[in-house]
């Protein structure tokens, strides 16, 4: 699971900073998720290494601009790259349907490609063999969403040589054991695959939430992530707007991850008050967060995130 950042401004782009888009990379399946598709992230998909034909999901946290107005050029040039015959499916709340009808409609647009839109509600959105995804309601001044993407637990690793050891011949009852099946050799023993791998590995949880102010349901959704994804809008010190805008601070951000015990924390959906020069700038609100929370990174456009297993030994490392 890898995460590239493709737009972390808030509101309005900025000559560093698209707005808001966060692409999930899944290689075992070579697919991309989407979260958010603000305007302009079909250039940004053009400067990364991703192509637009491994897009097969695109979650919408809400139907403000700066999360949406990408979307329609986004699945038109989809639907012009080539004969692409796997589905998009996009979740998102229930306006959402109504503004690409429309936005189809008035511009006349066809999309070539199969699309299925899914009116989202708190709990689980999707399920499948390797992941579940939930989402809850957030506090903002229109219905928005956070995302909690969970990968399932997987069988630990194989003993091959104790396989061997016991006289088990290789081929498709390797396959079962690995499972942690119990299987029945020609011989009339009974092998546990479960006593032939190592402890489960622990499927990894990243938590996407934007935009809100601080609030119960965002810590409950981010409880025990790996990779808490939060917006940090406005600096500490800009706390009264925040309340005003229903954004969050960076302490606010800060005090998610720690209530949750998330392990990561990544800023994103900045405000460009922030800018060099200003008497308030991104470094300080680095600063604000890591003073409750150390373990905080502030993303930028393009910036890629490994998100590690817990039995990995070298922790994937971001820049900040």
């Amino acid at each position: 699971m890898q995460i590239t950042f493709l737009g972390t401004s808030s509101g309005v782009p900025t000559r560093a900073r698209n707005v808001s888009s966060v692409a999930l990379r899944l290689p075992q399946r070579a697919e991309v998720w989407l979260f958010d598709c603000g305007e302009g992230t079909q250039h940004q998909f053009l400067r990364s290494e991703f192509k637009s034909s491994q897009i097969r999901r695109i979650f919408i946290t809400h139907m403000h601009g700066d999360h949406i107005f990408g979307l329609m050029g986004l699945l038109a040039s989809c639907g012009l790259a080539g004969n692409r015959q796997q589905r998009i499916d996009i979740y998102g709340p229930k306006p959402l349907n109504d503004y690409l009808q429309a936005s189809r409609r008035y511009s006349q647009t066809h999309f070539s490609l199969p699309i299925k839109i899914h009116t989202v509600e708190p709990g689980l959105v999707f399920e499948d063999d390797d992941f579940r995804v939930f989402c809850d309601l957030l506090e903002h001044r229109v219905p928005a969403y956070g995302y909690r993407i969970e990968e399932r637990d997987r069988p630990g690793h194989f003993d091959v040589k104790r396989a061997q050891a016991l006289g088990i011949p290789s081929g498709p009852i390797y396959g079962r054991l690995k499972q942690g099946q119990r299987v029945k050799l020609d011989d009339g023993r009974t092998i546990n695959g479960a006593d032939l791998c190592g402890p489960d590995l622990v499927g990894r949880k990243l938590v996407y939430c934007t935009d809100t102010i601080y609030c119960d349901r965002a810590v409950d959704l981010a409880a025990n992530a790996d990779v808490l994804i939060h917006e940090a809008t406005f600096s500490h010190r800009d706390a009264d707007l925040a309340y005003q805008r229903l954004h969050s601070t960076s302490t606010m951000a800060a005090q998610v991850a720690l209530s949750a015990q998330a392990k990561q924390l990544i800023m994103t959906h900045f405000s460009p008050r922030y800018a060099p020069g200003n008497d308030i700038q991104l470094s300080d609100l680095l600063a604000e967060a890591r003073a409750i929370f150390p373990n905080t990174a502030m993303a930028h456009d393009f910036m890629i995130y490994d998100i590690p297993r817990q039995d990995d030994k070298v922790l994937a490392s971001a820049s900040v």
